[in-house]
């Protein structure tokens, strides 16, 4: 069991501490900064936990439970935490996650009232640049609604796919729709959505695919990732001697294709990326489990029920959805916000200086309920 020591500074000379209504510190700053020096600029929000697949690393056979409708935040309400984030907190990029989004009726809605919030939230900070907005997808009916997504502000999405081989992919999925899959897809790239990212979640019963996978994505002008799989199943039977590392994957990519190290595309993504035979086309890695990339995380994170959790393996959350229909004001958002993110644990929900490769906190929710 190898250390991972994880290289994330403690601060020193952070501005003074307040203290929220409820009495939690949080740093005197705008910012969504963190004990650790870190700053949160990416916030992803789950809208749903529903989704039309049962991919078996994130949901169980008979799906999740769902949210009751009232409990999920409305579009009004996602779009004044956008504004919150981007004009109070310094967000600048946004991503929907599910389950799958595409299964609220109401996405166009929802990402028209984030774009007009973002607009007027940079708008009102004085920046001048654009607050990216994007999607993570199982691409099933995105056929149908790709246009009116693009009019509502999206511009960019990730498509969840493991496999190309359409046995794996029923078996894998529980569901046999690979077909559609792809033409999700194909739509994407012809609405302008280039360049729809694929993510590949690595396992021992798709790695004899990854190259098939990486040789479609080349053909049809993707960018793929592979992300080692992390303990967020929802069967709870993750073990680490069924992880499929970054060097095994690249092992077996490297028997078809010349892969040529180019880093990251900033510091904070978390993917490593190479070169495929040269380039242009490139392939990522997220190795999640065997090269830990906390000290650089940048995420901030809403649930579908509109609570903060500022690490996917922090089981702690705080309720800004109770916030808004208490009556609070923008400014008390901020802060109980400000200080969810301050808490945030070092690395892997944990605060410990080191952690064993396989050291994940116990996560009461999956990744399917939590959101990518």
């Amino acid at each position: 069991m190898a250390a991972v020591t994880l290289g994330i500074p403690s601060v020193r000379g952070v501005p003074r501490r307040a203290a929220t209504p409820a009495g939690r510190p949080r740093p005197d700053t705008p910012l969504l900064l963190d004990r650790y020096g870190r700053v949160a600029r990416d916030l992803r929000v789950s809208i749903t936990t529903a989704c039309s697949l049962r991919c078996t690393y994130c949901m169980p056979a008979e799906g999740l439970p769902l949210v009751p409708r009232d409990e999920l935040m409305t579009p009004a309400e996602i779009g004044r935490l956008v504004g919150i984030g981007v004009r109070d907190l310094g967000v600048r990029d946004i991503r929907f996650t599910g389950g799958e989004p595409l299964m609220r009726r109401d996405l166009e809605q929802i990402i028209a009232a984030a774009r007009a919030a973002a607009d007027d939230g940079l708008a009102a900070a004085g920046a001048t640049d654009r607050v990216r907005i994007a999607m993570t997808s199982n691409a099933l009916g995105l056929d149908k609604r790709v246009d009116a997504l693009v009019a509502a502000g999206l511009d960019r999405v990730n498509v969840s796919l493991d496999t190309v081989d359409r046995q794996a992919f029923a078996t894998l999925t529980r569901r046999d729709r690979l077909d559609d899959v792809l033409t999700g897809i194909r739509a994407a790239l012809a609405a302008g959505l280039a360049p729809v990212k694929i993510n590949a979640v690595l396992l021992p019963e798709t790695l004899a695919g990854a190259a098939d996978l990486l040789a479609w994505a080349v053909e049809h002008g993707c960018a793929l990732r592979f992300i080692e799989e992390m303990p967020l199943d929802a069967d709870g039977r993750w073990t680490r001697d069924d992880v499929v590392s970054a060097a095994d994957l690249l092992d077996a990519l490297g028997r078809r294709f010349t892969l040529t190290p180019a880093g990251r595309e900033d510091p904070s993504a978390p993917a490593e990326e190479w070169l495929v035979d040269g380039g242009p086309a490139t392939v990522g890695v997220i190795a999640s489990v065997t090269r830990s990339f906390c000290g650089a995380c940048d995420r901030t994170r809403l649930t579908a029920e509109g609570t903060v959790r500022s690490c996917l393996f922090g089981n702690e959350e705080t309720d800004l959805k109770a916030l808004l229909r208490s009556g609070a004001d923008d400014a008390a958002v901020a802060d109980a916000w400000r200080a969810a993110m301050w808490a945030k644990p070092r690395a892997h929900g944990s605060d410990a200086l080191e952690l064993s490769d396989d050291a994940f906190a116990d996560t009461v929710r999956s990744m399917g309920a939590i959101g990518g």
